[in-house]
């Protein structure tokens, strides 16, 4: 089975439309036992981008999340990976200057690097976008480094996951 490496907006995406906390706190449950399962976790920069907030994920990561959740990304091994990746995107002419920028900027190269270098496959609802010029996909520099990507529904089929609806009030 796969180990999977989830992206900020499968947070972010999941409490905002059809995983909120509280009309499906199964969802959330079910990230926390597939990490103790050791099939789910993130990274430290994913982290950052979630608890930036002040609402129910940033709470959700702080008070209810396992601390080994959040991998490290200090490693030289990722922080090569990192380097490679931001050269190839930099040299893209496809992509605008502004989303190299925001690019490097952010988490999502560091999530595809620690992906890369570890085997893991990253979970996010971005999708391939081969045209896209004003931001980087995920999937379009996943696929360049050869590293697997999908998105939650994907992923909790693969893992066998189920969110029932509860009786108790």
């Amino acid at each position: 089975m796969s180990k999977y490496l989830l992206d900020a907006n499968v947070f972010i995406e999941a409490q905002q439309r059809y995983y909120a906390h509280d009309i499906c706190p199964g969802f959330w449950t079910i990230l926390i036992e597939l990490h103790k399962d050791d099939l789910v976790e993130s990274i430290d920069r994913i982290r950052s981008e979630l608890v930036s907030h002040d609402d129910y994920i940033r709470d959700w990561v702080e008070m209810r999340v396992p601390k080994t959740f959040f991998k490290g990304t200090a490693d030289q091994a990722v922080i090569n990976r990192f380097g490679e990746i931001m050269r190839w995107v930099n040299a893209q002419a496809q992509f605008t200057d502004p989303a190299k920028v925001d690019f490097a900027g952010g988490a999502d190269a560091w999530l595809i690097a620690y992906a890369s270098v570890n085997r893991l496959t990253v979970i996010t609802h971005e999708v391939y976008a081969p045209e896209a010029r004003s931001k980087v996909h995920i999937p379009n520099v996943c696929l360049e480094f050869e590293t697997e990507y999908s998105n939650t529904f994907q992923m909790l089929r693969a893992t066998n996951s189920k969110l029932i609806r509860s009786t108790k009030s």
